[in-house]
């Protein structure tokens, strides 16, 4: 592609993955913080999923068949700004839960439109889509890793009287903010991904124009619909529902590692840069993902990302205490490869393998269970498996080990069930309804 139109659609990724790494890692503390019950905590954290749902049915389609997609991408994230910036001032539950469903309705389905607007744009996906999808790791490095000077108490950092920078950097690690500093300052999270959000929507007016494709005569105007019917190729039922795994599997770390990193000696101001370790690595694995698809093939290149969820919460299981703290956080750069090994090689697969006329749509039917079902059905299974099933009534204490086995051993499921029956045609190509049956019918590897 050409270079400026690459450097947009990077800068576009950085944006689109900024927003979201600003204020979810903080979310989860944030919300206990503001005297937010169980069920109302769970009502906002599903904003997310519930919008994923929604999105597969009406913004995608819109993308598809009605709006260019880089119009659609502005107007949604001029809203999806504003109403995120608004939670800065707001502590009120119905108030919060209503701004934060807003922005997520219009946000979430820039996943989609941001995916297919780079693909559209893209002469070999494989090759291409790991270093412009860079951007949005970039993005959500940007964005976590401040926490860990901006929710610092340094009036305390002052008196400790450190000299020299190693002494210094000490003193800043050991004072993290705490109680209604901590609330205050994490409420600026949701200022910095409004203006973000509002940047990406004066660019996204800049990016190459991807029109829609309105439906052939006589064929069903439906882009939704003919994604769904694309499920019953046995390979795309069988990746959907690995997929679906695989979400619920990733967002358990993000619901129970912030709990877990303390118990080990984690301060509370490096949680987020911890858990980012991960985007570091993904940075190079995304730049290696052409090569590696080219090398082991789709079904081999999703395994390995699949078990690396497996690996990291075998070792928060079998290693979560204070000595074996380096190592928690080490395993940490698996990240980059369960991310980028699986859930970008799915949104590769599925541009390469899906009518281009349904491309949002498509890229919308996974991100119905990456970003939907398998989160919606985490946000609601974690906390009680944290508080009901793996906390001890009586002591309070967590069996971590217990708790992380549980994603551990659904991860070697979907291993399983990927090797044995994802079976994807040989090659790929854009066909249209009336051949794709027939081309889908070639042989498989």
């Amino acid at each position: 592609m050409q270079r400026s139109v690459f450097y947009k659609l990077f800068a576009m990724m950085f944006l689109e993955f900024f927003i979201w790494g600003a204020w979810l890692p903080l979310i989860f503390g944030y919300l206990p913080a503001l005297q937010f019950n169980a069920f109302q905590q769970s009502l906002i954290l599903n904003a997310f999923p519930a919008a994923a749902i929604l999105a597969m049915f009406f913004s995608n389609q819109f993308a598809d068949r009605y709006f260019a997609a880089e119009k659609f991408l502005a107007i949604s994230h001029l809203i999806g700004g504003i109403s995120i910036l608004a939670l800065f001032w707001v502590t009120n539950f119905w108030a919060f839960f209503a701004l934060m469903l807003i922005h997520c309705i219009f946000y979430v389905p820039t996943i989609s439109i941001t995916n297919s607007i780079a693909f559209a744009s893209m002469k070999d996906a494989q090759k291409e889509f790991g270093i412009v999808r860079m951007g949005g790791t970039i993005g959500w490095i940007a964005a976590a890793w401040p926490p860990v000077f901006l929710l610092v108490d340094w009036k305390a950092v002052s008196a400790k009287g450190a000299s020299g920078l190693t002494g210094w950097l000490d003193a800043v690690f050991a004072s993290p903010l705490a109680g209604k500093a901590m609330q205050d300052a994490t409420a600026w999270t949701y200022v910095v991904a409004g203006i973000a959000s509002l940047l990406l929507a004066v660019l996204s007016l800049s990016l190459p124009h991807t029109p829609p494709k309105p439906a052939a005569k006589g064929e069903d105007a439906s882009a939704w619909l003919k994604s769904f019917k694309l499920l019953a190729h046995p390979f795309v039922l069988v990746l959907w529902v690995v997929t679906f795994v695989d979400s619920f599997v990733h967002n358990c770390f993000f619901n129970w590692t912030g709990r877990f990193l303390p118990t080990v000696g984690i301060p509370g101001n490096w949680v987020t840069p911890v858990m980012s370790i991960g985007q570091i690595a993904e940075i190079l694995t995304m730049a290696i993902l052409g090569a590696c698809l080219k090398k082991l093939g789709w079904r081999v290149t999703m395994i390995i990302g699949i078990l690396g969820h497996a690996a990291r919460f075998a070792i928060f299981a079998f290693c979560g205490t204070p000595d074996f703290a380096w190592l928690i956080v080490t395993i940490n750069i698996l990240h980059g490869i369960c991310y980028a090994f699986f859930f970008a090689t799915v949104y590769i697969f599925v541009d390469e393998f899906f009518p281009k006329d349904v491309r949002t749509s498509a890229q919308g039917l996974f991100n119905l269970m990456i970003l939907g079902l398998g989160a919606l059905v985490a946000n609601f299974v974690c906390p009680w498996l944290l508080e009901e099933v793996y906390t001890n009534p009586v002591t309070k204490a967590v069996d971590f080990r217990g708790l992380f086995l549980v994603p551990c051993g659904a991860a070697l499921v979907a291993t399983i069930i990927l090797a044995l029956f994802f079976h994807p045609p040989k090659k790929s190509a854009e066909v249209t309804p009336e051949e794709e049956a027939d081309a889908w019918k070639t042989e498989t590897v």
